[in-house]
């Protein structure tokens, strides 16, 4: 299973410094071209809720294989995709399944491993999963910059069949299924409501915050994700259990994880544009500069969730956040002749702040929930996180690419000398400065949020409807 999440995390992590030449192979904008990491996070933020029923309804092992076979058959349309649209289609295959891989491998990790132990297996868990963003920017420079981009794809076809054969020998079931029915109403709001947000926060960037199809997206949107949670709180049996935030840690960390992911996401579209549109450097190179600050990532997850099941995550996400801050803050004052040394520093202390936290948080939450809730705690933790990160990426290129129009006018009715080049690499920077500078606001959020976390035993089942003596500290 983790086996399966690398490679879908590594498929997911290579778009960051292929956006570039993607968007000139197909002659796209970068509003266009970032629809690559935004729509394969939509798709996750609009299946991720499936997977509560999923979950119950079939074994670990068919969903599992169902989750593989649909990431090959994306994996294929698009080594083949002759346009960006057949391109963006197979992208979106392939983010069907990872919407059912990352909550079903967190699932079974619940279900396998006691509270007490559940840090230092996420821990190893995370060391293998961190470790695809950290080979995966790299390897795709490394490919980008010698052969065709179609080669991300075909290269992964003969590993996933790997996987799909071991997966059908050695795989075994965790959990016990049930005979629940879908509820298809429950299903198309949530596409609706996820896909009008998402959509209205895109657009926006192209044709204003004002415009009557912005606005309508928007309310539409919104309306809707209020008529799906409605829904689902009525429901004896609910496609989504949001009851699961009645548990006031859960509800805490999950907003962090959101707010966090904004500025997690983002970076990951900023850097590579930064690097290779306006400074020139290759595909390879900006894949080189990530591996550090990945790697340190990955390696000390095993040691976080170490710390995390002795001490708790409030400090450790404290910590972690003071130093994300910190090293943000350095990055709204990007310039044209800040060395390469300077930037994998910078970009190393990032990862370093994320590791302390991101999956301790995440395991904090899940811990207070009883155990009947676990797979739909699960759900709503990831759905939440994948569509603040598709929000979040919109939002950031959106300012981007207005700072960068507004810079350039600013530049040219100022009288800036130089070459038209040099003036629109001058204003690309400064708009992506002012991008970063969102982020901190995000950042600040996630820290002030964070002084009020507690260390919370899990709930028992009995207490579904009466949470807070279970949000009591322990003594």
């Amino acid at each position: 299973m983790i086996l399966g999440s690398f490679f879908a995390l590594f498929n997911q992590t290579t778009m960051t410094v292929a956006l570039p030449p993607l968007m000139e192979a197909f002659n796209i904008e970068a509003s266009t071209g970032q629809w690559l990491t935004t729509g394969y996070m939509l798709v996750n933020g609009v299946l991720i809720p499936v997977t509560g029923f999923l979950m119950k309804r079939f074994s670990t092992r068919q969903l599992y294989l169902a989750a593989m076979i649909i990431f090959l058959a994306g994996t294929i349309v698009s080594a083949i995709a002759p346009t960006f649209a057949v391109l963006l289609i197979g992208r979106l295959i392939q983010a069907a399944s990872t919407g059912i891989m990352m909550p079903l491998l967190m699932n079974v990790v619940l279900s396998l491993f006691p509270p007490e132990k559940r840090g230092t297996a996420m821990g190893t868990v995370g060391l293998a999963i961190i470790f695809a963003p950290a080979v995966g920017p790299t390897l795709a420079g490394y490919i980008l910059d010698n052969f065709s981009w179609r080669v991300l794809f075909y290269g992964m076809i003969p590993f996933v069949f790997i996987i799909i054969i071991c997966a059908s020998i050695f795989l075994k079931n965790v959990s016990e299924t049930t005979t629940s029915k879908m509820d298809f109403i429950s299903l198309v709001l949530s596409t609706i409501g996820f896909g009008g947000i998402l959509y209205g926060f895109s657009e926006a960037g192209n044709i204003g915050w004002g415009h009557w199809e912005v606005v309508i997206s928007l309310f539409v949107g919104f309306s809707t994700i209020w008529i799906f949670s409605w829904r689902q709180l009525k429901s004896n049996d609910p496609f989504l259990d949001l009851r699961a935030f009645r548990y006031n840690m859960f509800s805490l960390t999950t907003i962090i994880n959101c707010t966090v992911t904004f500025v997690m996401y983002a970076d990951m579209i900023l850097l590579p544009l930064y690097l290779q549109n306006a400074r020139g450097f290759t595909a390879f190179e900006s894949g080189l500069l990530m591996l550090p600050g990945a790697l340190l990532m990955g390696l000390l997850s095993p040691m976080v969730g170490k710390l995390f099941d002795r001490f708790g995550v409030k400090w450790l996400a404290i910590i972690g956040l003071i130093i994300i801050l910190l090293t943000t803050y350095t990055f709204t004052n990007l310039t044209d002749s800040i060395s390469y040394t300077v930037l994998i520093l910078m970009y190393a202390g990032r990862r370093l702040g994320m590791a302390l936290f991101l999956m301790p948080l995440q395991t904090a939450g899940l811990n207070q929930l009883p155990n009947s809730l676990h797979a739909h705690g699960t759900a709503i933790s990831n759905t939440t996180r994948q569509v603040a990160g598709a929000i979040g990426t919109s939002l950031i290129v959106t300012i981007m690419t207005s700072r960068t129009k507004d810079h350039l006018q600013e530049m040219m009715t100022n009288g800036a000398t130089g070459t038209d080049e040099d003036l629109i690499m001058e204003a690309s920077i400064q708009g992506i400065n002012d991008a970063y500078f969102t982020m901190l606001f995000f950042a600040f959020i996630s820290l002030v949020l964070s002084f009020f976390i507690k260390r919370v035993t899990q709930a028992p089942e009995e207490s579904m409807q009466t949470t807070k003596k279970n949000s009591k500290p322990e003594e």
